[in-house]
């Protein structure tokens, strides 16, 4: 039976291995789909969405503290290792024929889309999150305070946006009007990790609940199959109404199953190998989302050298998008200790390979 949501306190501070395990979830899934472009994917889990609901979580409580320092402190975190990671990229292409402008401002502090070639495109072309992020980061201040105000319509209230923009006013194609349009489609699944951390979650009827999640699924679902003739699939990734309403309900779920039922995942320390990879990935979390498709790409010239090899030409699954799919986490994994010691650099940490648990 779940605890009594009037009397739940707030989350303690430290790890949530329940959240953590989700993050580990939507990484992978996020290689997945980078991997063999599944359009089913974000139905199945919308990483994304969750993965804004989980940094909307920490970002309420984050401004506990001053809000100034607090914004510092998580751009501290996250450009470093964007700078670290962008440095090579830019290297490469500039190596190959990329003639920046001004636009390069964005690739030291990523309010807009940061430039690129085609040549590096499967690179740098998931960097929206991180200017996304950014843009959630730098109003979360404000949000909080509107938040709070009164949570319930705030929250319903930020569905408006992707309705209006799809129905209404459409937003300049440009990095300003890309922007708008990743706020609006993210900006319910932050705000439900604000719900979440203050408490709003715990204190609604459960029934209520599941049956607004489930019309916010039903209608997401429905509008990326009936409109699959605009983009030519049902990928939510290209149907940003669909994603924000699925993300929506999806994430609502997730978030009030967490603060009704107050699950912890506390039975991951029974499987120490399991429970590992999920602090690795965790304290890693940039690391991988920025190698990935570097990972993934490097794979494809990996597995060129393995059919000169007549063993395993013969043995080995080299045409498999699978096999691919573990070749990239192999180097995603040699990555890992390579890089990600920039992480704890820009966390003010000792660097390690591998980090530990704790907060």
């Amino acid at each position: 039976m779940p605890s009594d949501p009037a009397t739940k306190a707030k989350p303690r501070g430290g790890r949530d291995r329940y959240f953590d395990a989700l993050r580990a979830i939507a990484l992978v899934r996020v290689v997945a789909y980078h991997t063999f472009g599944w359009p089913w994917a974000s139905m199945i889990f919308p990483s994304m969405g969750v993965m804004f609901a989980l940094a909307g979580t920490l970002m309420a409580r984050s401004l506990e503290r001053p809000a100034l320092k607090v914004v510092k402190s998580r751009m501290r975190r996250l450009l470093p290792p964007f700078w670290f990671w962008g440095f090579f990229v830019v290297l490469a292409m500039l190596i190959h024929g990329w003639m920046p402008g001004w636009q390069i401002v964005f690739w030291i502090v990523p309010v807009g889309d940061p430039p690129g070639n085609q040549w590096g495109m499967q690179a740098w072309e998931i960097l929206w999150y991180l200017r996304a992020y950014l843009w959630f980061v730098l109003l979360s201040p404000v949000l909080l305070k509107v938040f709070r105000k009164a949570p319930v319509p705030v929250l319903l209230l930020s569905l408006v946006p992707i309705v209006v923009f799809q129905y209404g006013w459409q937003p300049p194609d440009n990095r300003f009007g890309s922007g708008l349009t990743d706020l609006a489609t993210f900006l319910f699944c932050w705000l439900v990790g604000f719900a979440h951390r203050e408490g709003v979650l715990q204190r609604l009827k459960p029934a209520a609940v599941i049956l607004l999640s489930l019309a916010a699924l039903a209608y997401g679902g429905w509008y990326a199959l009936t409109h699959q003739a605009e983009t030519g699939s049902y990928d939510m990734d290209d149907i940003p109404l669909a994603q924000t309403f699925w993300s929506a309900g999806f994430v609502t779920l997730l978030m009030y199953f967490k603060a009704y039922y107050d699950v912890d995942f506390a039975w991951l320390a029974r499987f120490k190998r399991l429970d590992r990879t999920v602090t690795i990935f965790n304290g890693r979390a940039v690391t991988i989302y920025l190698w990935h498709e570097i990972a993934l790409v490097l794979a494809v010239p990996l597995i060129d050298q393995f059919w000169k090899v007549p063993a395993f030409e013969k043995w080995l699954p080299l045409e498999s998008q699978w096999f691919m799919f573990g070749i990239g986490w192999v180097l995603i994994w040699i990555a890992i200790p390579l890089f990600g010691w920039v992480e704890d650099v820009a966390a003010k940490k000792k660097p390690k390979l591998l980090p530990s648990g704790g907060t």
